[in-house]
């Protein structure tokens, strides 16, 4: 009877165990599109609160997801670092060995790694941001105009200027890894500053890092003290060091301003409990764009490795209007200036080459046409 007893006990517990087991299993959130995705950054992560935090920002839109409460991520989704460069094409392998539906690495540094592990490749769909490789057909590629939407915190930054009465004001520009794409940030930006103040006197530096905001914030620190009025920083993490300048000198009375780049970095640049900021604008790369872009066309089987270009006049790139800094009168004019844009009325050009044929263009910048 004991016996008895003891071996029913044994089987209800084993059932107990099953159904929690089965019920856990049963409660994971579930991948409703079907689709897997993983996206592969450079050291910065997820977390740089620019170019890499907009690529995720689209992959959480597309399933419904938000930052804080990313319920698909593992299973449907992921992100993965690489913590050098030395690591892009073993961490391309071991992915594309994992067999999802879509790859995307975002930048320019991951090209080299990407052609060569897309032509071994040929049945992996990959997304590749910032760079047009031609002859894969399994890879879409996705470039903006960012020299378009950096104009515009250009024409932002030297209207400030002025406003504020600002004699020979002086703009700063930081950049990360010198290439084209860095480039067309910088060019764009000067246009900008030259078309309401011609002749304004520009520095630029690169940190040769897309993580080193460190030295990015020294060399904040000494444009600020030798009378730079605003910097924009196109250098992912690295450009934090500039925000956290400008906070510190803004804190302190200072005028002086930072400029942030790919998302909207205002809360970043918050510097007092009344909720200050020492971003006055951001320019917006909206890479979630085309990331939704392409899990979409994986969504509707119609992937393919095209070049999509996503300018001003498809929302590709803009200004954050988030500081009320920018009052009505220069939201006004960045208005009609960004019209001008997309109706061809400006032409901003996105070349060092074509930029130094212009009419005052500086002609000692650090930046490179690759």
């Amino acid at each position: 009877m004991n016996k008895l007893f003891l071996f029913f006990c044994i089987v209800f517990i084993s059932f107990s165990i099953s159904s929690c087991q089965k019920k856990n299993a049963d409660s994971k959130p579930e991948n409703n599109k079907g689709i897997t995705v993983r996206l592969l950054t450079d050291a910065t992560g997820v977390d740089d609160k620019s170019f890499n935090a907009s690529a995720w920002r689209g992959i959480l839109e597309f399933y419904g997801d938000s930052w804080s409460n990313a319920r698909q991520r593992g299973s449907a989704y992921d992100w993965i670092t690489a913590q050098n460069h030395d690591m892009f094409i073993s961490n391309l392998r071991q992915i594309t060995d994992e067999g999802y539906d879509l790859i995307i690495v975002t930048g320019f540094l991951w090209a080299s790694a990407l052609r060569t592990v897309a032509s071994e490749n040929p049945g992996q769909k990959y997304m590749i941001v910032d760079v047009s490789l031609p002859g894969l057909p399994n890879v879409m590629k996705a470039v903006y105009a960012e020299h378009e939407g950096s104009y515009l915190v250009g024409v932002a930054a030297a209207l400030k200027a002025i406003e504020d009465g600002i004699i020979s004001p002086r703009f700063g520009f930081i950049g990360g890894v010198p290439s084209a794409v860095i480039t067309k940030f910088e060019v764009g930006y000067i246009q900008g500053i030259l078309s309401v103040i011609p002749g304004a006197q520009i520095v630029d530096y690169y940190v040769n890092s897309f993580g080193e905001p460190g030295l990015a914030k020294t060399m904040a620190k000494y444009w600020y003290d030798s009378g730079v009025y605003a910097i924009y920083s196109a250098a992912g993490g690295s450009g934090n060091g500039t925000i956290a300048q400008a906070k510190e000198y803004r804190a302190d009375g200072k005028n002086v301003w930072a400029i942030g780049v790919d998302s909207d970095q205002y809360e970043e640049g918050i510097y007092n409990d009344t909720g200050d900021s020492a971003v006055l604008t951001s320019m917006l790369k909206r890479v979630e764009n085309s990331v939704l872009y392409a899990l979409n066309a994986i969504d509707k089987n119609i992937f393919n490795g095209e070049a999509v270009t996503f300018d001003l006049k498809a929302g590709g790139v803009g200004y954050s209007k988030a500081n009320s800094a920018i009052g009505k009168d220069i939201a006004e004019k960045l208005e009609i200036v960004e019209n001008q844009i997309t109706r061809g009325r400006i032409t901003v050009v996105s070349t060092l080459s074509e930029a130094m044929r212009l009419p005052g263009f500086p002609q000692n910048l650090r930046a490179i046409d690759d």
